[in-house]
C-alpha cells in the first residue's frame, strides 16, 4: 500500500470555508474538472515522516510556502485500496496562496501511453480557492472524506456556526 501525506490549506470567508487545491497535471486530466483536482499531497520518501512529505509536496506541487499559521492533524484516510493519506490542515492569512502564482515541478511520462516517447508535464496545472461544496465535486472521490472531517473539526471548535 502508498502511504502519502498532505496539506489542505483553508481559509474561513464572511463564515464560509473554503479549501485550496490543486488540478492534476498531464493529458490523461487537461480536458477534466470533475474528480481531476487533489490537495497538494505525494508520496513518502525513504525514512520520511508523513508531515514532513506534506510540507514538500505542497511546496513542490504549489511552487509556494505552505501557510504554517497552525498545523492541524486531520487524520490518516484511505483514499482508495492502494493509496493512505495522512493529512495536515492549514489556515492561510489574508492574500497567502494566490492561484495565479502556481508554480509545479514537472514529472516524466511516456506519453502517449506504449509509445516510447517520454514527455514533461506540471505534477500541478492550476489552483483554485473552492468552497466545500464546489471542492467536493471537483477532488478525486477519496479525498471528499478529507473535506468533510475539515468542516466537522471548524464546526465542533466553533470556527464555524
Amino acid at each position: 500500500m502508498k502511504t502519502s501525506g498532505g496539506l489542505l490549506a483553508f481559509r474561513v470567508n464572511r463564515g464560509q470555508v473554503e479549501v485550496f487545491i490543486a488540478h492534476m497535471g498531464g493529458p490523461v486530466w487537461e480536458k477534466k474538472d470533475e474528480r481531476a483536482w487533489s490537495i497538494p499531497k505525494g508520496e513518502l520518501d525513504s525514512g520520511e515522516q508523513p508531515l514532513e512529505a506534506a510540507l514538500r509536496e505542497f511546496r513542490e506541487e504549489t511552487g509556494m510556502e505552505p501557510p504554517l499559521s497552525e498545523l492541524i492533524e486531520l487524520g490518516e484516510f484511505q483514499q482508495s485500496k492502494k493509496k493512505r493519506i495522512f493529512i495536515w490542515a492549514s489556515e492561510a492569512g489574508e492574500g497567502e496562496l494566490d492561484p495565479e502564482r502556481l508554480k509545479s515541478i514537472t514529472v516524466e511520462i511516456e506519453w502517449p501511453p506504449k509509445s516510447g516517447k517520454r514527455l514533461e508535464f506540471p505534477e500541478a496545472d492550476r489552483a483554485d480557492w473552492c468552497d466545500i461544496p464546489t471542492a467536493s465535486s471537483r477532488v478525486i472521490r477519496g479525498q471528499v472524506q478529507v473535506l468533510e472531517a475539515l468542516e466537522a473539526l471548524l464546526f465542533s471548535t466553533g470556527r464555524l456556526s
